[in-house]
């Protein structure tokens, strides 16, 4: 299977300027995803797409491939992954390059673990899933069969279901994003325009260090969380 490693990284970042080649550490943001997908073995290509030169500018330095710069109208704040991911495909199909499956690997996740896009992509492969994400296990306390949703004034059980379940035992496993890892087919990108398809296998990263970088305290706790594993 050709698989693309795709690390988007656009400008113009309004919570933490210049978050994604800001200094985290001794290295800039950036350089995280990319030294993880330097380090597999199964992806065949990596590249970056931004609209933004100055990321561009320091992909560049570390020798991260950057075939095209990103358009504009896919560089706001509304652009879904998605539209970013059909963008990198179709400039190499345009070529007359194909892949397979494009893994997308998020900048403001940089605490992977050693090994996770080849345990992903091996996991992928073997059950022929139309997509795979790492996740994280939800709490319990915040276990969907226990959340409720505000309806008309006043509140319905978020799973749609008339009676809550009681017991904790009972609770079914339930798991969020947790943005380290998207691996989706290619048929499953352009013909059926979506990230996730039908069959969506996962990676359970809960064992593991995480943050996702959006906000000051984000960057806060990432910067607290590498002291600890340099420690």
């Amino acid at each position: 299977m050709k698989i693309l490693g795709l690390i988007p990284a656009r400008g113009g970042s309004k919570g933490i300027p210049g978050k994604n080649i800001k200094m985290l550490g001794s290295k800039p943001l950036l350089q995280y995803t990319f030294e993880a997908a330097e380090s597999s073995e199964l992806l065949n290509k990596v590249i970056l797409s931004s609209d933004d030169e100055d990321i561009i500018h320091i992909a560049k330095q570390l020798e991260l491939e950057v075939p095209f710069k990103r358009p504009d109208h896919l560089a706001e704040d509304s652009t879904s992954s998605l539209e970013v991911v059909k963008h990198a495909v179709n400039y190499y199909l345009e070529r007359g390059i194909q892949f397979d499956a494009v893994c997308l690997l998020q900048v403001t996740t940089p605490c992977r673990k050693p090994g996770l896009i080849d345990e992903c992509i091996l996991k992928f492969q073997d059950n022929n899933f139309d997509s795979l994400v790492s996740v994280r296990e939800v709490p319990e306390d915040f276990n969907p069969h226990w959340i409720f949703e505000e309806n008309n004034g006043s509140l319905k059980i978020a799973t749609g279901e008339e009676k809550i379940i009681s017991r904790r035992q009972d609770l079914p496993k339930a798991y969020h994003r947790d943005g380290a890892i998207y691996l989706t087919k290619t048929e499953v990108l352009l013909n059926e325009n979506s990230l996730f398809g039908k069959k969506i296998g996962f990676v359970n990263t809960s064992a593991s260090p995480y943050v996702n970088i959006d906000t000051p305290e984000d960057w806060k706790k990432a910067e607290e969380m590498l002291s600890k594993l340099k420690s």
